[in-house]
């Protein structure tokens, strides 16, 4: 266990490095979260005051995306699956058969330790655009919500990671993998509630997508938070969202076991 910390040790270290690129990343993330809450806006102007649209007002709705930006802080893979598909090619993993190192709880650390130094680069920028919108903030819907939520987002973060690690796999059989993960990741912007809230959806649609684990990439702890989860509902949420975090824990290591044994069959 020790030789994990000091990983993610390290990997904060070599992120620091870099953190001006981490900064200048949040910055200009910042850009189509303003354009969107300036598009909601002038569609609620149109609504006239107080109206509400799929269940939102215009304060839930600039809020869902303000917590949009914070999970996608905390949870998000940025290049962790780019990464892991250049030491397949390259070659880099042929070290990991040889010592007493799991490759993927390896990427786990560095991945958690990617968060860390992000979070940290994030938190000042993102602090001042929380303080621009403090008049949408909106508290977690009750008690339950305030303890379910970062259980949730925990959840999340490894069910983005281990999914990304699985699709990282395909490095093994394919020279470019570029495309199936842009595939993916729009899916993903669109099912998970990251373009809008899955309510604005047709019930028959979101009560389908709920079957998928994309919304458990990003709805559900927004879900809890504000409220639109609620009761039983969010312990049943969350076993379902633990469910597809061991689904996609397993795929990742079953795609590994596969491709490790065509990566030795080749020399590597």
């Amino acid at each position: 266990m020790k030789k994990y910390w000091h990983v993610i040790g390290i990997g904060i270290q070599n992120n620091l490095t870099y953190r001006v690129n981490y900064l200048t990343r949040t910055l200009f993330s910042f850009i189509p979260l303003f354009a969107m809450l300036s598009l909601w806006r002038t569609v609620y102007a149109g609504k006239g005051q107080g109206n509400a649209l799929g269940g939102y007002t215009e304060t839930q709705m600039i809020f869902y995306y303000m917590l949009v930006a914070v999970v996608d802080v905390l949870t998000a893979v940025n290049e962790d699956d780019w990464q892991i598909a250049a030491d397949i090619r390259e070659g880099n993993i042929s070290q990991f058969l040889l010592k007493p190192i799991n490759y993927l709880w390896y990427r786990l650390c560095l991945f958690f330790s990617g968060r860390i130094t992000f979070i940290a680069m994030a938190s000042v920028p993102l602090a001042v655009f929380i303080l621009c919108f403090r008049h949408y903030f909106v508290l977690p819907a009750g008690a339950m919500a305030l303890f379910a939520f970062p259980i949730s987002l925990f959840l999340t973060a490894l069910l983005q990671f281990f999914t990304s690690y699985a699709m990282a796999m395909l490095a093994f059989w394919l020279l470019e993998i570029s495309t199936l993960i842009f595939i993916l990741f729009a899916f993903e912007y669109v099912a998970s509630g990251h373009l809008f809230p899955l309510d604005l959806l047709p019930a028959w649609l979101q009560h389908v997508l709920m079957f998928t684990p994309f919304p458990y990439q990003l709805y559900l702890p927004i879900g809890i938070y504000m409220g639109k989860i609620s009761g039983a509902d969010i312990p049943l949420g969350l076993m379902v969202q633990l469910m597809w975090v061991l689904l996609a824990y397993g795929f990742a290591r079953f795609m590994w076991a596969r491709g490790i044994k065509k990566y030795a069959a080749f020399g590597g």
